[in-house]
């Protein structure tokens, strides 16, 4: 889940260290236990790298500026192998004189073997990393060929893992040599100059013209060109795509954080990841998905697999789909997905959820979901990345780059997405189904403007968070769909204010969980509205009321018009009313303002949180 830069311009350029720096400060989200630069210049390799976030390579770099260069690799890190120090940082060197360096985002799951024989041939290493290893190898293999695009596949056929490898060497000043497999890469084409990165924004400040590479392939990039070959040796082709949004989506737009201008773009993630879903008669068309009509219609089980955020998103439309189709829904962490012997054949869908499409856990799932013969739909907001590509079909979110490691409005798209392909299948189905399809595709367009009314009421929502400042636990009920987003604001805390939370099914409570209220325990309820089938509205105005009478605060996020918690309630939160299915899209908002100014009222960079990162492409 590193970040990884790359850049080769003319032989005169000298910006490769402004880019570079620029695209790791784009990547830190990816994370920030360490960074580092190689610069190839002058017939030598140059390194600088520092423990820490970004601010203090950039302090060492203005003490000891480098020399000018052409040619660039960076690195922002997330540890797994060894801690966050100097000397784990990368780039890492290898070969004679350290001619070659290399920066990794991954796993070598077979690096102990490796170094065991590297260092029976004598070599030493001065790191914990299993990066080293790759560096060293590659080293040596450059010394024997001569060639680095040759000594890259030499030494990707002996990796293990997951991996993006990035190297260069000061005998081959004009390229980068850069490697895949299970680990995201993107290529960015320019006018007289190439770019590397995780992802489009390391460079989308330059080129918005990428190139997405498939599994096992290595790419060369020169000023003027770029080569891709598959691990074997055989040439092969990117996929050219145009990024369509600019440099200014992934900047905070004068708010103070990245999470506080990606919970004002709600609203258009909304309204984008619902375009061009309807024909002109108001019929759902999705030209993404490569399945046929055919093989959807005879689907008689559908698994959604996700982790974190993604999979509350995924319990959220399990209520819908399972009401809109009729269709059993279950919902599985990833991690859990291939160890638990999931009953998949042809007519099973699983659906997978990722943000960044580079997940490792979900990947796998998805795999594993495709060799037991099942159909799979990937809903992902990043276009190129790995988990569309393994998938026999994708339903892309429009959410924009999404810079905070804590999601917000990645999750409210994502919902949105699950929503349309469950009423996708319920067109399929036809009869009241597809009538139902159309009325709520309706309401789903008039959800965008409801957001953006509901954010310019959280004034009392941010009050109530610089005053629960000293919180230590924090409670959350729902039932329905209110559930998944009663765990989701549990999640915002932990990942952000670092203080105890849990979200429950409020059924549950009588059942054990009410143990945990004493007096003055704060407890946010999600209350579905009066509508909601089978008394659900009355029942949980009971739950509200058996806490108060146990000494709990009661924060209550309820419909506007719902006077019935008025009485039990220590604060009540409006949203504006909606289908009793499509609430979450608006109830989530409130949670996700209240995690952010408790946690900046700590004094917390809510944007990089300690110990995550955005995307997890380790298992």
């Amino acid at each position: 889940m590193c970040g990884i830069v790359g850049y080769v311009g003319p032989s005169a350029d000298t910006k490769a260290l402004d880019v570079v720096m620029e695209g790791l400060a784009r990547l830190e989200y990816r994370g920030y236990d360490s960074a580092g630069v190689a610069l190839v210049a002058g017939g030598q390799v140059e390194t600088e790298k520092r423990a820490g976030k970004l601010v203090n390579l950039q302090e060492a770099l203005a003490a000891h500026a480098p020399a000018p260069a052409a040619t660039a690799i960076g690195h922002t890190r997330w540890a797994t192998h060894g801690g966050p120090t100097d000397g784990n940082a990368h780039p890492h060197r290898g070969g004679p004189e350290g001619k070659l360096a290399v920066v990794h985002n991954g796993i070598i799951e077979n690096f102990h073997a490796l170094k065991n024989e590297l260092l029976a041939e004598g070599v030493t290493f001065t790191s914990e990393t299993d990066t080293e290893v790759a560096a060293q190898l590659l080293g040596r293999e450059m010394e024997a060929t001569g060639d680095l695009t040759e000594a890259m596949r030499a030494v990707v056929n002996r990796l293990e893992g997951a991996f993006t490898l990035l190297a260069v060497h000061a005998d081959a000043p004009d390229r980068i040599v850069a490697a895949r497999r299970n680990s995201p890469l993107v290529v960015g084409l320019g006018d007289g100059e190439n770019f590397l990165g995780s992802d489009v924004a390391a460079f989308i400040g330059y080129t918005r013209h990428a190139l997405e590479l498939d599994q096992d392939q290595i790419v060369t990039i020169t000023p003027t060109s770029h080569e891709v070959i598959n691990f074997d040796g055989t040439p092969a082709e990117g996929k050219a795509y145009e990024v369509t949004w600019d440099a200014a989506a992934a900047e905070k737009g004068g708010y103070a954080t990245f999470m506080e201008k990606e919970i004002h773009d709600q609203p258009h993630a909304v309204g984008d990841t619902l375009l061009g879903r309807t024909d002109e008669t108001g019929r759902l068309v999705l030209d993404e998905l490569r399945i046929s009509e055919e093989q959807l219609s005879a689907v008689d089980r559908i698994y959604v697999v996700a982790c974190g955020t993604a999979a509350y998103a995924g319990m959220t439309a399990k209520y819908a789909i399972e009401h809109w189709t009729r269709i059993p829904v279950e919902v599985s962490l990833a991690h859990e997905f291939r160890y638990c012997d999931p009953i998949v054949d042809d007519r099973t869908l699983v659906v997978s959820i990722s943000q960044s499409g580079e997940t490792m856990d979900t990947l796998m799932a998805v795999k594993h979901a495709r060799s037991l013969g099942a159909l799979t739909i990937s809903i992902c907001n990043t276009h190129g990345s790995t988990i569309p590509r393994e998938s026999d079909a994708v339903l892309y979110t429009h959410a924009g780059p999404e810079i905070a490691v804590a999601s917000t409005k990645a999750f409210v798209a994502q919902i949105t997405a699950c929503y349309v392909l469950g009423l996708y299948l319920a067109q399929l189905r036809g009869e009241t189904y597809a009538d139902d399809a159309k009325a709520v595709m309706a309401e789903l367009q008039q959800m965008p403007a409801k957001i953006e009314e509901l954010l310019g009421s959280m004034d009392r929502v941010k009050e109530i968070a610089r005053f629960m400042a000293d919180t230590r636990s924090v409670l959350f009920l729902g039932r329905n769909v209110g559930y998944p987003i009663a765990m989701e604001g549990a999640l915002k805390l932990k990942e952000l204010a670092y203080i105890h939370a849990e979200g429950f099914a409020a059924g549950e409570l009588k059942h054990g969980p009410i143990a945990l209220i004493d007096a003055g325990q704060p407890v946010f309820i999600v209350v579905p509205g009066p509508d909601t089938p089978h008394d659900l509205h009355k029942k949980v105005v009971s739950n509200i009321q058996e806490i108060r009478a146990r000494g709990a605060r009661t924060i209550v996020i309820a419909e506007q018009g719902d006077e019935d918690v008025v009485p039990f309630a220590d604060e009540v939160i409006r949203v504006p009313r909606s289908s009793p299915l499509l609430q979450p899209l608006l109830t989530v908002v409130p949670l996700q303002v209240f995690a952010l100014h408790l946690s900046t009222a700590k004094g917390l960079d809510v944007d990089q949180p300690r110990n995550l990162a955005k995307s997890v492409t380790v298992e």
